[in-house]
């Protein structure tokens, strides 16, 4: 499995950076029509995004150095090079969400509403971005005989063949698991009152994390934290939060009608 794409006079164009893209891209447009069919302004959701993304990819890019930093400590410009991967969703969500939430206090707009608006956006570009993994031979399983491997297509089972092991294709679980998600979110978006603003993005990092948690128990690649992978602590308290979330907007919504 080459993480090369092309080369354009030289310089490598990897697959990982074309895959972030590309979700980037269907995110974006996923974005788009729910502002239409919810009566909201994508210009908004654009111009938060152009603000948010840079921060997104510090975020992530800091959150992974920092439970890392041993293996950058003796050539710290290797913390800039991100063609590589070694990026955590969990710290460019953070880096995101501080920008949106500064973005919309500037701006005056209703955090809430668009922040479920983007929910499913943001899940679907983990889906499709997840496969930069796969292109990279990284954020894999432990090791599985060949004939649990074979169940999967062929260049699945191709691209999990590393260094004489098959291995668990956890980015293709969890690439997997976020669609369902997005679909889920979806329905929510489009069948909730606005009494009960807030209930998507509840819903996201509930069911994100539940499918993250499950998933990373599986990975080799672990960040760790003394001796518990951070991912899985990340995602207990996504967990407990998004459903605490959901209950308080459920009884909110109660009492208004």
């Amino acid at each position: 499995m080459n993480p090369v794409a092309f080369e354009v006079f030289g310089l490598e164009i990897r697959w990982y950076g074309i895959l972030i893209g590309l979700g980037v891209i269907l995110a974006l447009g996923l974005a788009w029509y729910n502002c239409k069919k919810k009566n909201l302004s994508f210009d908004l959701v654009t111009d938060c995004f152009l603000w948010a993304f840079p921060f997104a990819i510090i975020g992530a890019r800091l959150y992974y150095v920092i439970f890392e930093f041993d293996n950058y400590r003796d050539n710290l410009i290797d913390v800039f090079n991100i063609r590589e991967g070694g990026l955590a969703i969990h710290g460019g969500l953070i880096g995101a969400f501080l920008v949106v939430f500064i973005f919309a206090k500037v701006k005056k707009m209703n955090l809430i509403e668009y922040v479920d608006l983007a929910a499913p956006s943001i899940i679907l570009a983990q889906a499709i971005g997840r496969w930069g993994n796969f292109m990279n031979r990284e954020a894999h399983g432990g090791p599985v005989s060949e004939s649990f491997i074979s169940h999967f297509p062929g260049f699945i089972k191709e691209g999990m063949y590393i260094q004489g092991a098959y291995y668990h294709p956890t980015f293709l679980y969890e690439s997997v698991w976020n669609l369902l998600v997005c679909g889920i979110l979806l329905f929510i978006l489009y069948k909730k009152k606005e009494k009960h603003n807030g209930i998507v993005i509840c819903s996201y990092i509930s069911l994100y994390s539940l499918g993250r948690f499950f998933v990373e128990g599986l990975r080799t690649d672990s960040l760790m934290f003394m001796g518990l992978r951070v991912a899985q602590l990340v995602s207990i308290i996504g967990i407990v939060a998004g459903i605490i979330g959901i209950i308080v907007i459920s009884i909110k919504g109660k009492k208004i009608s």
